[in-house]
């Protein structure tokens, strides 16, 4: 039985003043068992300001509309297109397209003199809500600058009178007598075909400058892909066929918890799943393909979703690790030779290629060339950017990994043998991986394989973000007076065994890649006092050795998050969703070029300072022992 604590549960307490009076108190009680961390620890202030900026679902609702004029013409169709019942109570003329839209059974128009004779209007509206069935919002436009416009006294007693039942109401441009604002909304289209999709985008300046929110919201969607509609539309229908059978007629139609999770952005997007197996039921079906559904939306350019075929999102979602060349086929790719063909005139070769931490500046010239001049097929890895695939030529066939939590394996044998089927068709195969190809990359599984199995590929190195991502991030790896090594590791061993981590040397930084999905096991291990139970090889870190957690490294949305290793779980959490690729540095190097720096740390007598070095690195924060970087420097904007 699952067991449910309100938040505003009240614990009391009864104390005896010096009369011997008994004093009741009242106080917020939260279960001692769920409280991970001591109450002492401070949180982010909120700031007042601020909107709470929501999504309605209006099916079956109805929506009242005060006033006849263009702007309630405007609401009146926002309401429809989420599916709601409008009813308008005009007084005055009434527009042409709401009346138009009268006309054609789209809306009720209601005249204020046909409301039920009273000398009082509050009565009078009054009487009529009684006749609409469940009102979710009122919005009162009739208060604009025209000949009919209701006066500020009207306004407050419209207002009060439906305050009265609950329902949340809109005051044009009298800002007290609004429960909520508008946000400057655009809903995309289907570029291919025009029809409108269910992807939208609000932005509100919260009533400081509607007009700005307009030309803002206008920016914004000039800088998203115009494939962004109908990659909503392609998802949504994979999402469909996940819940229910590989066919769209099977699709399950409520929605279950792990739904909803997905929808909801949880935190952990790289949690691992348990990997399939024969005995996993129709409900651990379901969840892994919502969870690939969920990856697939996180990885993949928004070019490739919005093309996929219906063949194509029944192969991500295929328990079958086979996977035939059919999706290079739809690129035009043939996979059978002409009568005419030589098959000795040209003969397969398979690349395997590092494409660099993210940016596309960082690509080498002979990753270059292998994506725009030499390949025939690209297999890349989900990691790899949509910067950098936008670079391959459209008649190049791309297909990606579907390497997923709890279907890496079957996924890397699925792309190996893709390319050796390709290469054996004369076709030049690029294997593209994020990074740098022999870096945590698997490129010697697959030389060996593609060995095996008649060809002896390529390896082209990449820029590892093992070493571009601290640097984005403003860290150097090694740096005179603070770190004189390096060493990376990973947070996970083959097939997600744990992995042996190194211990604590003040003069070296710990680079870990692939472990951020792990971070409190990881965490655990470096600082564990017990030498038995640790997956560590050497002393333990202290908990107030720096940290940084580097995500989507050199891309524009980069995210770096500092902290130690006491605090950095907490940080992560307290951070919202997380942004794959992940990686952490861990030691002094991430604090050594913090504003005039910190150049001593392997001075004589230097840990004694350690305290007073961390309180100065985060100091500024808001109290919070952790600080957030957004973003990359402005200068490369220019590469």
């Amino acid at each position: 039985m699952r067991r449910l604590w309100h938040r505003n549960s009240l614990k009391i307490a009864h104390q005896h003043d010096k009369e011997g009076t008994i004093r009741t108190t009242r106080k917020p009680w939260i279960p001692s068992h769920i409280l991970p961390y001591p109450m002492t620890q401070t949180y982010p202030t909120p700031v007042g300001g601020a909107g709470l900026v929501l999504s309605f679902r209006l099916q079956n609702r109805t929506v009242l509309i005060l006033g006849s004029g263009a702007l309630a013409a405007s609401r009146a169709f926002a309401a429809l297109e989420a599916d709601a019942t409008v009813v308008v109570l005009k007084r005055g003329p009434v527009c042409d397209e709401l009346r138009w839209r009268a006309e054609n059974n789209q809306l009720q128009i209601v005249d204020w003199d046909d409301l039920p004779s009273s000398s009082n209007n509050d009565d009078a509206l009054d009487a009529f809500l009684d006749t609409l069935p469940n009102i979710a919002l009122a919005i009162v436009t009739d208060t604009l600058s025209t000949d009919n416009s209701r006066s500020s006294k009207s306004a407050e007693q419209v207002y009060g009178v439906l305050r009265s039942r609950n329902i949340p109401v809109n005051t044009t441009d009298i800002p007290n007598l609004c429960d909520f604002t508008f946000t400057s909304t655009h809903r995309f289209e289907n570029h291919e075909n025009g029809e409108k999709t269910t992807l939208q985008v609000g932005v509100t300046t919260n009533g400081k400058g509607c007009r700005l929110a307009s030309r803002l919201r206008r920016e914004i969607v000039s800088k998203i892909p115009k494939e962004v509609g109908a990659a909503v539309a392609k998802v949504g229908q994979m999402r469909e066929m996940a819940k229910g059978g590989l066919e769209p007629s099977e699709v399950v139609e409520e929605v279950s918890e792990e739904d909803a999770l997905e929808d909801a952005g949880v935190s952990t997007p790289n949690r691992p799943v348990p990997s399939r197996s024969n005995s996993e039921n129709a409900t651990e079906t379901r969840k892994r393909r919502i969870k690939w559904v969920a990856q697939v939306s996180e990885y993949w350019p928004i070019s490739k979703l919005a093309s996929m075929s219906e063949e194509e999102m029944k192969n991500v979602l295929s328990d079958d690790n086979a996977l035939s060349l059919a999706s290079a086929t739809s690129h035009g790719l043939s996979t059978t030779q002409s009568l005419h063909f030589d098959s000795l005139s040209k003969i397969g070769q398979i690349l395997l290629v590092g494409s660099g931490p993210g940016h596309p500046s960082l690509l080498t010239i002979a990753t270059h060339t292998a994506l725009t001049q030499l390949a025939d097929l690209v297999l890349s890895d989900k990691l790899v950017p949509d910067a950098v695939l936008s670079l391959i030529p459209k008649n190049v066939a791309v297909r990606i990994a579907r390497k997923f939590p709890g279907n890496a394996e079957g996924a890397q044998i699925e792309m190996m043998e893709a390319a050796v089927e390709a290469a054996k068709l004369g076709l030049t195969v690029v294997r593209l991986k994020q990074g740098d190809p022999v870096v945590y990359g698997r490129a010697g599984e697959e030389v060996l394989y593609f060995r095996e199995h008649g060809f002896e590929p390529l390896v082209i190195p990449g820029v590892s973000s093992a070493l571009a991502a601290p640097t984005f991030a403003g860290i150097p790896v090694t740096q005179r007076g603070v770190a004189e090594s390096f060493i990376v590791c990973t947070g996970v061993g083959r097939r997600g065994k744990e992995v042996q981590l190194p211990g604590y040397e003040r003069g070296r930084t710990l680079v870990v890649l692939m472990g951020v999905a792990r971070l409190q096991q990881v965490i655990s291990a470096l600082v564990d006092d017990n030498p038995t139970q640790s997956r560590r090889d050497g002393r333990a870190y202290p908990l107030h050795t720096p940290i940084a957690i580097i995500e989507r490294a050199s891309m524009p949305d980069q995210r770096v998050i500092s902290s130690t290793l006491r605090d950095i779980v907490r940080a992560l959490e307290s951070n919202g969703e997380q942004r794959p690729p992940g990686m952490m540095v861990i030691g002094w190097s991430v604090l050594a070029l913090n504003g005039r720096g910190d150049m001593g740390v392997l001075d004589e007598d230097s840990e004694v300072l350690d305290e007073a070095r961390i309180q100065r690195w985060l100091g500024g924060s808001e109290g919070l022992p952790w600080k957030v970087k957004e973003g990359i420097e402005t200068g490369w904007d220019n590469f």
